[in-house]
């Protein structure tokens, strides 16, 4: 078969997911994810299937393969026993056996309660669910008459699945079925009727309104607390992690009592994450997940999270990026227990630097950073390695006094630089760097690592859960090792998936290139994903943090989510937030020759689709002048069945006002450019045509309506992943910013202030940026009237 080591080939993969049962597309798109096939051709060899299974056996080591807890892997193979014997054999069971197994993380399986937690040994019987129906449609009878064959059969299932948990899905199913013919008996010709919906106006283009998108079926993250995998606190005496040595030996990190009765009375027992980012840039959205889950996690258990600067490079923090992240986090939702700074710790960090020398576990190294690259990849220890303890300390000593060069002197950790894990190569904890800290002042020539710091600090903190992305997890056994080594507190450690968006980039490298070389307009250029562009582009921090609960907390990596997922959530706000109002990017001129020059009559425009005629709140005033702009885009020269835009002799309405007919159309000298349009407007509105248009008129004799300036924003990058693109700024889009410089807009719309939401409507969800000005507005778009993520977009 094929293995994790040898790169099989991905056809012979491909046979074998499907000789498990995989689906023809789903064996495709899992060769196709390298991450994926490696953890499925495992799990596959450790089940003892590799000459194939059935279907419904190859589907559950399918989900074991993507979803199963890095935490707990020493009882993977127990789990795949239960699966290739049918004693976990559906669904239910295995979410109920992950859930399970992630709380108890790598410690000896009790199999009893284990059993018991998913179901192993129940056999629901058919009698025995169709109690649980019958019960169920008693319950719920008057609704079911009601609503007939349009009842929400998924609701019933729950609710018989919450009787029967461990019940066939198919048998329920169709006992509901047939209970739903026994009580209504068969299907009418009503039932299959849709249900009668009020006419609505047949806009011009497109509808009139940004109805909402029906959403897509929602994944369990967004049912669920995502929060209940990790464990309490009291629980953290298990055994994180297993360091593995190259002389054979093991060692297993974890709490003692005494540390955890310490830690446990220090906190009172309160969940207490952290919060770390590096103060050298504008977080981004990535960064949105991660206070998802750091702030998030705190609040869920009533605990704190730390907002911590790892401020440890004095030459690249700035002021700038402090205050940034401090209004950001708070803009989020998200309010810190308590914020810190790495620098806070230095004098407690250098202390325990000098005890782990004192212990044997550190010593100070001399090689040149080639020199530390070369030995690295030779595995070879340094020829300072094992130098004696008061050497280093008197070192370490004239290194903190400033009596050694920049360059000529590091601490580094003594780990294991024959280790298969690069991450345990005597990392350094110290280097020299004659700059004042923005911080700490000019108190510190030494600064500590990020890998000396990170743990140390997050044990000072009293830190109860560490969780951090996936490209840290091989550090893990470093992070153990220096805790271990010092003897002090150890938080829980876990890994979750980084979150990639299609169509932009994220990384700081990047993102500074961009704004650097002027590519964008500065960090909170709208077309960036970071949490400063997407503000200033009119999404809501709530939008955000709905986005990032639906795609959960797992450790799936290297999935691409589509941005159009993160604008379904920002429709889905607006739509229910923002005002209508009306504006007119590319006027076209419309002359109303029956209505008198000097004739002004005040029409009423809602706000929201259901605004009441008696609510003045809920309305504003239009004026209907003889002069009104509809868009160049809305008149055709030629009609057409399905067009339902205005044409030469042809009548539209306009929005909230009257039905107006063409009657002349004012070309150019060239015979082609249309300069306007005259038309008769029906002050009885009898004429009843197909096309409403938005619009906007001058508001009074000879005075042209509001003029704005709207910005229209697309994808920054024309390719969805241009991360992985050489040439990844040869892949900007140049229409991702159009401007248009005089737009129209009605009256109302001057009292708007920076940050004011509306929807345009025919257009989109705008927002009011910080460049208006008194004698201007300025409007970004947020996004679109429709998307695709709600038609099953990704």
């Amino acid at each position: 078969m094929p293995t994790k080591d040898d790169g099989a080939d991905k056809e012979k993969c491909f046979e074998l997911f499907k000789d498990i049962g995989l689906d023809e597309g789903t064996a495709r798109n899992t060769v196709a994810n390298k991450k994926v096939t490696t953890n499925l051709i495992t799990v596959i060899d450790e089940a003892g299937v590799t000459g194939g299974c059935d279907r419904t056996v190859g589907n559950l080591l399918y989900t074991v393969a993507t979803k199963y807890p890095g935490n707990a892997l020493p009882n993977r193979p127990t789990l795949l026993q239960y699966i290739i014997t049918s004693k976990v054999k559906t669904a239910a069971q295995l979410d109920a056996a992950l859930v399970f197994l992630a709380a108890i993380g790598p410690e000896n399986l009790d199999l009893k309660k284990f059993e018991e937690a998913c179901g192993v040994g129940i056999e629901v019987s058919t009698e025995d669910i169709q109690n649980a129906v019958n019960e169920v449609f008693e319950e719920n009878k008057e609704k079911i008459l009601e609503l007939r064959y349009r009842i929400n059969v998924g609701e019933l299932l729950g609710h018989v699945r919450k009787r029967l948990p461990w019940a066939d899905a198919k048998v329920t199913k169709g006992l509901v079925d047939a209970k739903l013919v026994e009580l209504l008996g068969p299907k009418t010709a009503a039932d299959d009727e849709k249900p009668t919906k009020k006419k609505k106006e047949k806009p011009a283009k497109v509808e009139e309104k940004a109805a909402p998108i029906a959403a897509p079926e929602k994944p369990p993250e967004e049912e669920l607390n995502p929060f209940l995998i990790f464990p309490n606190p009291e629980e953290n005496f298990k055994v994180h992690t297993d360091v593995h040595f190259s002389d054979g030996s093991i060692l297993r990190c974890c709490n003692t009592k005494e540390l955890l009765d310490k830690h446990l009375k220090a906190t009172g027992g309160k969940v207490l994450t952290r919060f770390p980012p590096e103060p050298n840039g504008y977080l981004h959205i990535g960064h949105a997940k991660a206070m998802f889950i750091d702030f998030g996690l705190a609040k869920d258990r009533n605990g704190g999270c730390y907002l911590r600067y790892d401020d440890t490079n004095p030459e690249a923090e700035k002021k700038e990026y402090i205050d940034h992240i401090e209004e950001i986090v708070r803009w989020m939702g998200w309010e810190p227990f308590k914020i810190t700074y790495t620098s806070d710790y230095f004098q407690e960090l250098y202390e325990l630097a000098v005890e782990l020398i004192k212990r044997g576990h550190a010593y100070v190294d001399h090689q040149t950073p080639d020199e530390v690259k070369e030995y690295r990849e030779k595995k070879l220890n340094s020829p300072w390695r094992d130098r004696p303890i008061s050497e280093s300390l008197k070192l370490f000593e004239d290194m903190r006094r400033g009596l050694i060069e920049e360059g000529k002197a590091t601490l580094r950790m003594k780990q294991d630089m024959q280790s298969d894990n690069y991450n345990m190569y005597d990392l350094i904890a110290y280097r020299i760097k004659f700059t004042p800290h923005p911080h700490a002042g000019d108190k510190w020539c030494i600064y500590p690592s990020y890998d000396y710091a990170h743990c140390t600090v997050d044990s000072l903190e009293n830190v109860t859960h560490s969780l951090c992305t996936l490209e840290f997890e091989t550090r893990r056994a470093s992070y153990y090792w220096l805790l271990h080594s010092l003897g002090i507190y150890q938080p829980y450690v876990w890994e979750y998936s980084r979150l990639n968006v299609s169509n932009t980039v994220m990384s700081k490298r990047k993102l500074n290139r961009l704004v650097t070389e002027k590519w964008v307009d500065g960090w909170d250029d709208p077309r960036l994903m970071t949490l400063a562009g997407l503000r200033r582009r009119g999404m809501t921090p709530t939008s955000i943090n709905a986005f990032v609960r639906g795609i959960g907390i797992t450790r799936s990596d290297g999935t691409l989510i589509s941005v159009e997922r993160l604008e379904y959530h920002v429709r889905e706000e607006l739509n229910k937030t923002a005002a209508r109002t009306m504006v007119v990017l590319n006027p076209l001129k419309v002359v109303i020759t029956n209505l008198e020059a000097n004739s002004v009559i005040e029409v009423d425009g809602k706000k929201w689709p259901d605004a009441q005629a008696d609510d003045p709140s809920a309305l504003y005033k239009i004026p209907f002048s003889n002069v009104v702009y509809i868009e160049r885009s809305d008149f055709r020269m030629q009609d057409s069945k399905d067009y339902y835009g205005l044409a030469p002799g042809k009548s539209v309405i306009l929005r909230y006002a009257f039905p107006i007919k063409c009657t002349e159309v004012i070309l150019a000298d060239d015979n082609e450019t249309i300069l306007e349009i005259r038309a008769e407007y029906d002050p009885s509105k009898k004429t009843k045509p197909k096309g409403v248009l938005h619009w906007v008129s001058q508001p009074s004799p000879g005075v042209d309506p509001l003029k704005m300036e709207v910005r229209l924003f697309e994808r920054l990058f024309l390719s969805e992943n241009p991360a992985e693109l050489d040439n990844w700024l040869g892949d900007l889009n140049p229409n991702s910013k159009v401007i248009v410089p005089n737009a129209y807009g009605v009256s109302s719309l001057k009292e708007a202030k920076v940050g004011d939401t509306f929807q345009f409507e025919r257009l989109g969800y705008f927002v009011v940026d910080k460049d208006s000005t008194v004698e201007k507005l300025v409007f970004n778009r947020t996004v679109t009237l429709k998307g695709s993520y709600g038609k099953g977009g990704k």
